[in-house]
């Protein structure tokens, strides 16, 4: 998986039959080692405490072959894996990314075909991927249970030490020239591949290609000049022996970093690496170092096209500018952790000065997607501007970035913006993810590979305190470090991007001549067998393959039982609430759902509206930005978000409303929810400018994430036509939804909306419609029930306490559907829904098992490998459907043909009993992955599943039979009868254009 990564990418028990290292003892047991230890072929180079992360770091040297190896120790059962390589492309050719590829498919001891897929039906992994940035390719799994840590492990270190890197693979993953119809060699010829394919819908989305641009073109005379994931129009010129190169030269324990976090023994796994892969090398020079980017002595200013955005909500406003400058070396910490608050500071939320003369100047619809401080290349960079802009205000934004830069120079941040900006470093430490490990590696993979000490990077408070010292020793320090990094820095991108009404026409050219170009290089015996390959790879991918090699779970090996969750019910004023007392570190969680089933039509369409806006408008005794400031100072935010839940047990019935949410640390209850007495009862809805800046930054954002997850809103639209539930969520989230906002955004004026917004929020804001949950510490829980039932005594309302109030739309009927809809994107996102069942009933699990049966056993191969499409797989919904999807794929009729096809081969029932277990070990891993303590309960609040009713559903995947998974399908999708809808989001088609029952629709 290509992805550049982004600084901001910031405990279940288990029973089984094998050892369980006591993790209490796990940070003790690291901080017994001292510097100069030897561990097997280690040396113990430094072991550090960070009391902040409750966590102790060992950092260590494989003396015979220079491995780099750190090990975080914490009192955590999700452990977590990764090795590391820095991988420095010298061309746009995805030489480290289609090399990242291929390690995984096959290696010396586990030479079938594609072991790292395979792996996910034989292992309770709660994570497992690989990833190519700019500099660096690394590979990381989770998991909680230590045999499949092992086994895993196993896997990995195969992979990437001792891969076959066979020349069959190579054209499947990298690229080839193939017929469009392998089996027909009067069928043109194009170029195919899985990465080619990836990395033409990455281009497909404007705001990947400006990223990838401003790296591009800020260092553009060593690694950043290239693309590391491979430029589309590159890829066709990179070689197989090339490969085998590049990974002889980078993947070697002297370029690898190995990070092991969690409560596994450390001796044990630094035993198994050794064993394994180590022991087996010897040390070369192996350091891969970016060199420093020539400074510049004047700005640069450059320009690039894009298609048209159909989203757009003015077809005139259209280009986007950014201004990046090229700042400090990553490996600074301390410099990049200032370097993170100033950012936060100058562009982070209402009360910034960017946000003020920038978003505000009613010029733009949002911030470019590139905003803020990137710490993971070797030199970080800051980069603001905005989307949505006139070609003919583009100097007008370059303007005001100067000036704001001048502004804060002259008058700096008030104190208490620092306080808020650090208040929210605290929280962060404090609340706790599910999966933390993978969070530790993502912060200090880039750092790391560059040379910079890990350890350091995450001891926030030593960072914070020195932070605080600069600032009292000089009250100007953010000012000169503007003056410094802006006013002065001469190595200054300004970017534009303009739309282009042919720049679709213009790269399809482009792909052609590529061809034509590929073509002209070949003889023609070369050439005549490009037919010959394709058969050939056709074969090596459909040939039954001997997996017994692959280690693998059994399901003796997954807890029977789940861990319940004590949850406490009480009245409140009349409200219903639940109440959980958790190890929370501190900090509490409050939840609120508001029922809107008894609102009137009219009202309930606008809930998508007012929660975009509900926090954002200001209070009658603040203002938007003065509410702002305290709400960032006391909490982690408080959220809004439309509420869609279907009945657990009853299809066709679901609830709808609005989710409330929020978190603060235990000292801040009484302040938030004192936040929260002021939005509800002093709501403010009354600034038509306010409104229509809100409504221009939403549709503007979500018109971006259309071509990275076209899947879920195929799915989502596919769908809507199969039940009222998933009409719903696709009306208040999907594709409605976004060109619902766009045609808001496109209107003159929203004042006429105000009255209606007040009128929803009048009848919505009461304790009659309300249901509320707590999660919070020994410590925090009593507090934080007092606070609550203050807030609830306050609230309007009748006194009755309310139950979920689920409806159904008696009026509604599943109808068959087939639809097109038409974007400029370079590939297809396809799905097929047919309606299924709620949670609790027993074809669910069966469903469930099958949803894996189907992705792994047989999807995968067709759509994947075959087809070339990045992703493909079958997923069993809550809310009631069973749905096929593909994802940034070359192929839209062949793929409808292969989802109708797996059913067939389902309900044929040729998958054998060890297909039938490993996919379910691919469902235990979905339902058991980790769950925070602020989390817990969550599932009985929103959606009414409790824990009995997910241990009844863990019964029926351990006891489902083949027989009852054929007979759940074939009531779902394999009988005539069957209702089935199909969404395809993509470019013009003919297929669809043509074909019977389509319907094509156009923004």
């Amino acid at each position: 998986m290509f992805r550049r990564l982004c600084p901001s990418f910031q405990r279940l028990q288990s029973r089984t039959n094998v050892h369980r290292w006591n993790h209490t003892a796990a940070v003790k047991q690291a901080l017994q080692y001292k510097k100069g230890d030897t561990i097997g072929g280690y040396t113990v180079r430094q072991v550090e405490e960070i009391k902040e992360l409750h966590l102790a770091a060992v950092r260590l040297l494989h003396e015979r072959t220079g491995a780099d190896f750190l090990h975080i120790a914490r009192e955590d059962r999700n452990n977590h894996f990764s090795v590391a390589f820095s991988t420095l492309p010298t061309n746009s050719t995805g030489m480290p990314h289609i090399l990242e590829h291929l390690t995984l498919c096959g290696s010396q001891k586990y030479p079938c075909r594609d072991p790292f897929m395979k792996m996910h039906n034989r292992s309770l992994a709660t994570f497992m991927n690989a990833m190519t940035g700019c500099d660096v390719t690394f590979y990381p799994f989770s998991t909680q249970n230590i045999k499949d840590y092992e086994n895993l492990m196993r896997i990995y270190l195969d992979a990437v030490f001792f891969p076959q890197l066979a020349k069959l693979d190579f054209m499947q993953e990298g690229w080839r020239l193939e017929h469009t119809d392998p089996k027909d060699k009067s069928s043109p010829i194009v170029i195919k591949g899985v990465v080619y394919n990836e990395m033409k819908g990455v281009f497909s989305n404007s705001s990947n290609d400006f990223n990838q641009a401003i790296v591009n073109k800020l260092c553009p005379s060593g690694v950043y000049g290239n693309v590391s994931g491979g430029h589309p129009l590159s890829i066709p010129d990179l070689t197989w022996e090339q490969l085998k190169e590049f990974h002889h030269k980078h993947y070697h324990p002297s370029n690898a970093r190995f990070l092991t976090y969690g409560d596994f023994p450390l001796e044990k796994t630094l035993s198994l690496i050794d064993e394994l892969a180590l022991s087996k090398f010897e040390k070369i020079n192996g350091s891969s170092v970016v060199p420093p980017e020539p400074r510049w002595e004047e700005p640069r200013m450059e320009t690039m096209t894009c298609v048209p955005d159909p989203l757009a909500a003015n077809p005139e406003k259209q280009s986007t500018v950014a201004v990046t400058y090229a700042m400090n070396d990553a490996t600074d910490t301390r410099e990049s952790f200032a370097m993170s608050i100033l950012s936060h500071l100058l562009v982070n939320g209402p009360n910034s000065p960017f946000y003020k003369n920038l978003l505000q100047a009613g010029i733009g619809a949002d911030y470019t997607p590139s905003l803020g401080y990137d710490a993971n290349l070797k030199e970080a960079f800051f980069s603001v501007g905005l989307h949505g802009v006139s070609k003919a205000d583009i100097s007008k934004v370059t303007d005001i970035i100067h000036q704001t830069f001048d502004e804060v120079i002259s008058t700096g941040f008030p104190q208490e913006r620092i306080d808020a900006a650090l208040h929210s470093v605290e929280l962060n430490l404090k609340h706790q993810t599910s999966n933390f490990g993978l969070l530790l590696n993502y912060a200090t993979v880039g750092l790391w590979n560059h040379g910079g000490d890990p350890i350091r990077s995450l001891k926030v408070n030593e960072h914070i305190s020195w932070l605080r010292e600069q600032l009292a020793s000089n009250p100007r320090f953010f000012q000169e470090k503007v003056q410094q990094y802006f006013k002065d820095n001469k190595h200054c991108l300004t970017l534009v991007m303009n739309p282009d009404d042919h720049h679709e026409e213009k790269i399809r050219a482009l792909e052609q001549r590529n061809i034509d170009r590929k073509l002209g290089e070949l003889d023609s015996a070369s050439r005549a067998s490009i037919y010959d390959q394709g058969l050939k790879l056709l074969e090596h991918q459909s040939k039954k393959e001997d997996e017994s090699c692959l280690p693998r779970l059994l399901l003796k090996d997954v807890a029977p039982t789940i861990e319940m969750t004590k949850l406490n019910h009480v009245n409140m004023g009349g409200v219903k609430v639940q109440t959980t007392e958790q190890a929370t570190n501190g900090v509490t969680y409050f939840r609120a759902v508001l029922n809107a089933s008894h609102l009137p039509p009219e009202l309930k369409r606008m809930l998508p509206l007012l929660c975009e806006v509900l926090t954002k408008m200001g209070t009658q005794d603040k203002d938007y930005r003065q509410f702002s400031q305290e709400v960032e100072l006391k909490t982690g935010g408080l959220h809004t978000s439309v509420h869609i839940s279907p009945h657990p047990t009853e299809h066709g019935r679901f609830e709808q409303g609005v989710l409330l949410s929020s978190h603060c640390l235990e000292k801040n209850t009484e302040a938030m929810f004192s936040l929260w007495k002021e939005l509800i009862l002093r709501l403010k809805l009354e600034d038509d400018e306010r409104l229509m800046q809100l409504v221009q930054m939403c549709a503007a954002g979500l018109a971006q994430t259309l071509a990275d997850s076209g899947h879920h809103y195929a799915m989502a639209q596919a769908e809507s036509y199969l039940n009222a539930c998933a009409q719903l969520q696709e009306e208040f989230t999907g594709i409605s939804h976004i060109t619902q906002m766009k045609t808001l955004a496109e209107a003159a004026n929203l004042k006429y909306l105000l009255p209606q917004l007040k009128a929803l929020a009048d009848a919505l804001l009461k304790k009659d419609s309300m249901r509320c949950s707590l999660n919070a510490s020994s410590s925090g829980l009593s507090a934080a029930e007092n606070c609550l039932d203050g807030l609830l005594s306050s609230i309007p309302g009748a006194c009755t306490t309310n139950c979920p109030d689920y409806v159904a739309e008696p009026d509604f009927f599943a109808r068959d559907r087939k639809i097109h809809l038409v974007f400029p994107f370079g590939v297809n996102f396809c799905a097929k829904s047919f309606n299924a069942v709620p949670y609790s009933h027993p074809d669910y699990s069966s469903l469930q098992i099958a949803s894996q049966l189907l992705s792994f056993k047989y999807l995968l191969r067709e759509v994947r490998e075959k087809g070339g499409a990045y992703g493909v797989g079958a997923v069993v919904r809550p809310g009631g459907c069973l749905s096929f999807y593909s994802y940034r794929d070359p192929n839209m009729e062949k793929t409808l043909d292969v989802f109708c096809d797996s059913v067939a081969w389902l309900t044929k029932g040729t998958f054998t009993e060890e297909d039938l277990e490993e996919s379910k070990l691919s469902c235990f891993a979905k339902v058991d992955k980790p769950i925070t303590p602020g989390d817990r309960g969550a599932a009985a609040f929103l959606h009414g599943v409790t824990d009995e009713m997910r241990q009844e559903h863990r019964q029926r995947i351990f006891a489902c039979s083949k027989d009852e998974i054929i007979s759940a399908v074939k009531r779902c999708a394999g009988e005539s009868g069957c209702t089935s809808s199909v969404a395809v989001i993509g470019p013009e088609n003919k297929f669809t254009e043509t074909g019977k029952h389509w319907l094509v629709h156009r923004e």
